[in-house]
């Protein structure tokens, strides 16, 4: 008697299992699939059924670097990181062996086809745009093995040393050109003012002797010991001992 309720007992908690909130069993009877259970307190048939434990969340696969020649033949090093989670608990056992390893292997060759097709200008530019190709190309891959891609970012990119000094190099001529436009930029504002300030002075001809005294002024606070006598300066000097010169006369 004792025996028997001992086997009994063995029985029901070998077909006790708990599957967890994040987790889904998939459930075999006699080798065919006849559904999933769970989460919570499952009971399985000794013997007959069997079951295969796949996980529902968020899972983060590393895409490790590779060598990657793009659309203008340069050759990089590109590291990648996937994210994906089972959508379907049944194709994700029965449709594929290994869907972890599956996927990363489609991941791999997705990242290096994607990528040759576009120059090196295109990649450092227009990463978001490439995220988003590979992502599509993997989950058309992944969708009949009930998984969901939910995101790819390119993480890193190695250029060779030559390809960097040549980046470097270009990133400083292009500085350069942006400092002479601004320079000449200048320049022309300068000439524009200084061409409206003649004309100002042509209007008013005192307005150039005030500014003429007030450089010598400005000069004069240097306690600089020379002296300079504008043109014009001079030529009023001139009018002014002819006019003392013509009232002589008159006398």
């Amino acid at each position: 008697m004792w025996f028997i309720l001992t086997i009994v007992v063995i029985l029901v908690l070998i077909s006790l299992r708990v599957i967890k909130e994040y987790d889904r069993a998939v459930i075999f009877f006699l080798g065919k699939v006849t559904g999933v259970r769970g989460p919570g307190l499952i009971i399985l048939i000794p013997i007959f059924e069997r079951m295969n434990k796949v996980t529902l969340r968020t899972i983060t696969m590393n895409i490790p670097s590779q060598k990657i020649i793009t659309k203008d033949n340069v050759s990089i090093d590109i590291a990648a990181v996937a994210y994906y989670h089972i959508v379907d608990p049944m194709k994700s056992v029965v449709a594929i062996e290994n869907i972890d390893q599956a996927i990363n292997q489609i991941s791999q060759t997705t990242v290096r086809n994607v990528v040759g097709r576009f120059s090196l200008d295109q990649l450092l530019s227009q990463t978001s745009e490439i995220n988003i190709s590979i992502k599509n190309v993997i989950d058309s891959h992944t969708e009949p093995w009930g998984a969901e891609v939910t995101a790819v970012e390119i993480k890193d990119i190695i250029l060779p040393d030559n390809m960097q000094r040549a980046m470097a190099k270009e990133a400083e001529a292009e500085r350069e050109r942006r400092a002479k436009i601004v320079a000449a930029e200048g320049e022309l504002q300068a000439s524009e003012k200084l061409g409206q300030a003649a004309d100002v002075i042509t209007a008013h001809p005192v307005a150039l002797q005030l500014r003429t005294l007030q450089t010598m002024s400005e000069i004069a606070t240097e306690k600089n010991s020379t002296i300079i006598f504008p043109a014009q300066f001079m030529t009023t000097v001139h009018e002014a001992i002819k006019t003392l010169k013509g009232d002589s006369s008159q006398k």
